[in-house]
């Protein structure tokens, strides 16, 4: 009995002790919210108070106007007059103007310009002499804080080169790398179809038969092949002579001024140097006869392949896409979607004045795929033997002489005092001339298909390809210097 009683005395003083320690934990609980409650307050109400240390994550420009932002910049431009769109110091080029521009608006100094790492600058797309663009994007990290920007920028800059208008990007952006495919656009005269013994006009227009043989060798570039053939410098064992072609497409064909023109569609991952004017090249050496649709597959192979490169004046880049950049970044309420329709009419007003107005006005007058289309005979469309031996398109005929006469000059070394001063050969100078058009050795047996007969009616200036005969001296440096013969 006595053991009973006890145990419930110890048990009821043990319930006493657990309530208390329970109030006392809840009084401790209650007192530490109000002081975290406290706190918060202070925060807030200094919430207003900038920190050095803090990172501004938002995409819009507020916060320092001091701290340079990475930007996505959205440029048009015509390349006539410009040798490209990198920055070279010795020839005027789309950058030198953009950045000019930058210094003097003050979105960047003059030591950022001198040193592009220091403002991250890359472009999406590096465009030859003379190709024109309607949607390039350069990234680069830039002061904000000047009001209407774009118009600041465009005031310094030439006519033909206009900032249509830019995005916040991530820190991480870079206009090239984060840029999953590009499309171009490439723009000629319809009478480049024509069948190569065919005699035509300006006022020729092009059957829908011709289009259509057009676009099935056109279709034959799709997908995923070794172009090495189609560039300057690089080998069939570099992994990078591997491209993905995704679009490759004729339009319908536009009467502009009096002259037939039709647009080709070309998408892709990446392009390297000279890729697609090598493409439309062979693709209308192949429609006219001067080589069959298997140089093509002859190209692929591992041996240099000699191909006709179109002249530049017609490539556009049209577009550039951020599919891979938009599905990660595009949508997490921080950044914006790297698309530009709110720009396309802007676009499209100036591809009209400033491109497509250039690229018939420069046909018409100086017929510049007339004067191409007489050198595509001086190609041979098969192996190369000697890469060494290339030199500009349109100068292979006098080149070819050149390297005949520089194997007579070895022959006959031992006997030049007996020769006459008019039998004397030609002096030669033997510097390597790169990037140019391959060469085939006087020796080697090739056929030549008929030369082209005089399109559009106008007699095209080919002295520069038969007067090769000149006692004048003949060099590779002054067909590198002027591109003539």
């Amino acid at each position: 009995m006595l053991r009973r009683t006890v145990s419930r005395f110890l048990s009821a003083l043990k319930s006493i002790k657990m309530s208390e320690a329970l109030s006392a934990k809840e009084v401790v609980a209650s007192e530490g919210a109000a002081e975290l409650s406290k706190k918060r307050t202070a925060e807030d109400d200094a919430s207003n108070v900038p920190s050095k240390k803090s990172k501004d994550k938002s995409h819009h420009p507020s916060g320092r106007s001091d701290r340079k932002r990475k930007v996505a910049l959205l440029m048009a431009y015509s390349g006539e007059g410009y040798y490209g769109i990198q920055v070279n110091t010795t020839f005027p080029t789309i950058e030198s103007e953009l950045f000019k521009a930058l210094v003097k608006v003050g979105l960047v100094p003059q030591d950022h310009v001198d040193s592009l790492h220091k403002m991250s600058f890359q472009r999406a797309a590096r465009t030859d002499k003379g190709v024109s663009a309607v949607g390039q994007v350069v990234s680069l990290k830039m002061l904000l804080n000047v009001e209407n920007l774009v118009d600041q920028l465009n005031n310094h800059l030439p006519a033909q080169i206009k900032v249509l208008g830019f995005k916040r990007t991530t820190n991480s952006f870079n206009s090239k790398n984060h840029c999953s495919h590009r499309t171009y656009i490439y723009m000629m005269p319809t009478y480049v179809l024509a069948p190569v013994e065919e005699n035509v006009t300006q006022d020729y227009r092009t059957p829908s038969e011709r289009i259509d043989l057009l676009n099935e060798i056109l279709a034959k570039f799709k997908g995923t092949h070794n172009f090495h053939n189609f560039t300057s410098g690089r080998k069939h064992s570099d992994p990078s002579s591997t491209r993905y072609i995704m679009e490759f497409k004729a339009g319908n064909p536009v009467v502009h001024n009096g002259l037939e023109f039709l647009t080709i569609t070309i998408k892709g991952q990446s392009f390297m140097l000279h890729h697609i004017r090598k493409m439309i090249g062979l693709t209308i050496a192949i429609v006219r006869g001067f080589c069959g649709v298997d140089v093509i597959d002859l190209a692929w192979k591992p041996e240099r392949v000699d191909i006709p490169k179109a002249p530049g004046l017609g490539l556009v880049l049209e577009k550039l896409h951020y599919d891979g950049y938009n599905k990660r970044f595009g949508n997490d309420g921080f950044h914006e979607l790297l698309e530009w329709d709110e720009y396309q009419e802007a676009m499209d007003k100036f591809k009209k004045d400033f491109i497509l107005t250039n690229i018939v006005q420069k046909e018409k007058d100086e017929l510049v795929m007339q004067n191409w289309l007489v050198t595509l005979h001086n190609h041979t469309y098969s192996y190369v033997e000697d890469e060494e031996e290339r030199v500009t398109t349109g100068c292979n005929r006098a080149a070819r002489n050149l390297i005949g006469l520089r194997k007579s000059n070895t022959a006959a070394s031992s006997s030049e005092a007996e020769l006459s001063d008019t039998e004397m050969p030609i002096p030669v100078k033997t510097e390597t001339v790169t990037d140019l058009e391959s060469v085939t050795p006087e020796d080697k047996p090739r056929d030549v298909a008929p030369k082209p007969q005089n399109n559009n009616g106008i007699t095209p200036d080919v002295s520069s390809l038969e007067n090769t005969d000149s006692k004048d001296e003949i060099t590779t440096d002054k067909i590198k210097a002027t591109g003539k013969c």
